[in-house]
């Protein structure tokens, strides 16, 4: 598989490229068509440059994909499942982390104070969203950012673990899953947010999933 490992994180790359570009120039019908690649290309990249390949990372990476597809059409009930589909690729990337976690390293301090802060972060957020959002998604999209939120928190609690890049790396990545997600939902409901395209969304998104692959492959 490692011959896959260059021309898949080639794919990945441009994929992401030109996403991004239709992203900023708001081109609904490239972004649609690129979006499928990006995924595909940094689970390629994984495939074959892991060593082992670890069965949650990978169906996190689907989960992440299939994510995407069901976030393009319009609609709450699509929304919705992806949201889903979005949950179990972060239960699959904590049960990733955990593998290489002592929990008895970390501070009991650092265990307390990290998901207070996510949770803190998503009340914050969403203080500023509810008047926005539809009444039956406001708490499903609560619970989905403190997911997010607590999937960062075993990606530091694992960083602190291993130690070094490959730890500090996936941190990275997964905070900035989390400003994707929190970007998103300010795109797509808050229509006087001074965030009118996805391209910040999609620039954190696949920065995010690249370096906790990486952070991941690395270890």
């Amino acid at each position: 598989m490692q011959i896959l490992q260059y021309p898949m994180l080639a794919m990945f790359v441009l994929a992401t490229t030109v996403h991004l570009n239709a992203s900023l120039k708001q081109n609904k019908m490239l972004r649609n068509k690129t979006k499928p690649f990006i995924l595909i290309g940094l689970m390629g990249f994984y495939l074959g440059a892991a060593n082992p390949v670890i069965l949650s990372v990978v169906l996190a990476l689907f989960f992440s994909w299939l994510g995407d597809m069901l976030l393009i059409p319009k609609g709450t009930k699509w929304f919705t499942a992806g949201g889903i589909a979005f949950m179990v690729s972060h239960a699959f990337f904590i049960l990733s982390y955990v593998q290489d976690t002592d929990f008895r390293t970390i501070p009991l301090a650092v265990l307390i104070l990290l998901p207070a802060a996510f949770i803190a972060a998503s009340l914050v957020i969403f203080r500023f969203l509810r008047p926005h959002l539809p009444k039956g998604l406001f708490y499903p999209m609560l619970f989905y950012l403190i997911l997010n939120g607590a999937m960062n928190c075993f990606a530091w609690f694992r960083a602190i673990t291993v130690g070094g890049a490959a730890g500090i790396i996936t941190a990275v990545g997964a905070l900035l899953f989390f400003v994707s997600d929190s970007s998103l939902f300010f795109v797509r409901f808050h229509k006087d947010s001074r965030l009118k395209t996805h391209f910040l969304v999609m620039l954190t998104y696949s920065l995010g999933e690249f370096l906790i692959i990486l952070g991941l492959i690395l270890r």
